[in-house]
């Protein structure tokens, strides 16, 4: 398999879908001749000219509407918003009309339509553009929310969204766009709503998305110097969430480490949380337990938002912390 990075893993995915299906084309900001505000549609302009990726106005509302209109007439729209903080510019497009029409319809008319954003802190770009707001998206009935952390994965999740009947909003965290690994060629899908496992253990589950899966991955090692033999779950898709495999995880090992970049309040950590103590509560020899940001906006000083992002560290001692003997006498 040939080694690429995620940027041009998600570019691949790309021009294959549009070479397949013609119906496939795409809309955003700059996306055109410049190639997007971080370099991801670069080319495919040479390629599939005007009618196929399309410029639009400087209007987030009018490029989700745009890509709407168009999915509910059959075609499969792939809408760049340059940054994910700027979606909720469009959120009434996504929550009234992309996200309902299956259901207000009885399932006669559906919207397949892909919107991609890049996401996440790390890059010292201020409280505007940083956010991981992936929790609130995932809130909405009739939306599907995907986290690639993986080159191989965002080739396969990217093309299993555009060929979705349903509306699914794909999330790149920036910090990731480097990171280079061996990707399938061909028509290679990864199916929505499965998580990975990235490494087996049988002391701790470490459940993890976006950027913050290679940190656990990296806590994983410094933990098994301490003996402590963790599983690291990478969720890959936050809606619809793979239960079955955080549960059959948590089972085995007893104790749950969730992370996560985003704040800790009304975070997907605590929709774990639940499904874990409805389905695995007995299992648990320890309270369940949540490395995520503080409930603050991202700093813009890179030192402050260093401390904003969870690192390796803390992971590694929240995890030591819940093998003290203190827990078993709760």
């Amino acid at each position: 398999m040939p080694a690429m990075t995620m940027r041009e893993a998600i570019r691949t995915a790309l021009a294959e879908e549009m070479r397949r299906d013609p119906d496939v084309f795409v809309i955003g900001e700059d996306v055109a001749v410049y190639g997007g505000t971080l370099q991801v549609t670069a080319g495919l302009w040479n390629e599939f000219g005007d009618e196929r990726v399309i410029d639009t106005p400087l209007s987030e509302v009018a490029a989700a509407g745009a890509a709407i209109g168009a999915a509910m007439m059959g075609m499969r729209p792939v809408l760049e918003i340059m940054f994910a903080d700027f979606i909720p510019l469009a959120l009434d497009q996504i929550l009234n009309n992309a996200a309902k029409m299956c259901y207000a319809y009885d399932g006669e008319m559906s919207v397949p339509m892909v919107l991609r954003a890049p996401f996440g802190a790390g890059v010292r770009s201020g409280m505007h553009h940083c956010q991981n707001l992936e929790a609130w998206f995932a809130h909405i009935p009739g939306i599907k929310v995907l986290m690639p952390t993986t080159p191989e994965d965002a080739k396969g999740l990217l093309k299993a969204a555009i060929r979705d009947p349903d509306p699914v909003i794909f999330l790149e965290h920036k910090l990731l766009y480097g990171v280079r690994g061996e990707t399938p060629e061909g028509d290679y899908i990864v199916p929505i709503g499965k998580a990975a496992v990235r490494k087996e253990g049988k002391d701790i589950s470490i459940v993890a998305c976006g950027a913050m899966t290679p940190k656990a991955l990296d806590a994983a090692k410094e933990l098994a110097s301490s003996g402590i033999d963790a599983e690291v779950i990478d969720l890959r898709s936050i809606r619809p969430l793979d239960e079955n495999a955080i549960v059959g995880s948590v089972r085995k090992t007893g104790r749950l480490l969730i992370v996560h970049e985003a704040c800790q309040t009304g975070g997907i950590g605590g929709e774990i949380a639940a499904v874990v103590a409805r389905d695995a509560l007995g299992y648990l020899d320890a309270p369940i337990e949540r490395v995520t940001a503080p409930d603050t906006p991202v700093p813009f000083s890179p030192t402050l938002e260093d401390f904003f992002i969870p690192q390796t560290k803390a992971i590694v001692e929240r995890a030591k912390g819940m093998f003290s003997p203190l827990w078993k006498s709760v």
